[in-house]
């Protein structure tokens, strides 16, 4: 990350940093200002053991105020072959897009890129502190750039298709938005991957069950 990042200590309470996060303005002031009130959106607690690194809140989360809350949730809820009560379990995951406020939208209805200012700010300090992480998921290119930077493949397909490259504790994966539809058709592949993906999913889930038995 750029040198500079905000640094804080990995014994600092989760819940402290979740609330600066939560109380954080610097898109408000940039010279291309954030165009919607911030409203910045992430899960996770100390006991977290997967953590997903997607994109930014579309216009669904952002209304809710809780991430994935829209067709692309579904999917991906899907490609983990989780529940929607497994997936809002910050027992289980934390959820720390690349930008954390929805960055509005483009001329075609699209959403635009995560803001560049989030990441350098938080994403190191989120890494600290999340300590019981075992899984990592990269969603879509701007998380993939972010963390795996020179070790990424030429492209993201060609990124995702080599995962265990990167494993164990960290898998990279397509953005399941609508717009990907087409890549998900061309990409067959990609079925046989998910299986890996639901298998580990499932194992963490099922280590973390055993362990605090409801």
């Amino acid at each position: 990350m750029p040198a500079k990042e905000k640094t804080i200590s990995a014994s600092i309470d989760i819940v402290s940093l979740k609330a600066k996060i939560r109380q954080c303005d610097v898109c408000t002031h940039s010279e291309k200002p954030l165009p919607v009130i911030p409203n910045p959106i992430l899960t996770g607690n100390a006991n977290s053991k997967i953590r997903i690194i997607g994109q930014a809140p579309g216009t669904l989360a952002h209304a809710s105020g809780r991430p994935f809350t829209d067709p692309s949730g579904v999917r991906l809820r899907h490609w983990l072959g989780v529940s929607e009560a497994e997936f809002y379990n910050e027992d289980i995951f934390a959820i720390t897009p690349m930008g954390f406020c929805f960055p509005g939208q483009d001329d075609k209805g699209g959403d635009l890129p995560p803001r560049k200012e989030c990441a350098p700010l938080w994403q190191a300090s989120l890494t600290q502190a999340f300590e019981n992480i075992e899984l990592t998921i990269l969603v879509g290119m701007y998380a993939v750039k972010a963390y795996l930077g020179p070790r990424a493949r030429r492209n993201l397909t060609e990124t995702v298709r080599h995962w265990q490259d990167y494993g164990p504790h960290i898998i990279p994966i397509p953005h399941p938005s609508w717009r990907n539809n087409g890549w998900i058709k061309k990409h067959d592949w990609f079925d046989q991957e998910l299986v890996c993906l639901k298998k580990t999913v499932r194992g963490i889930i099922a280590n973390e069950t055993n362990m605090n038995p409801i």
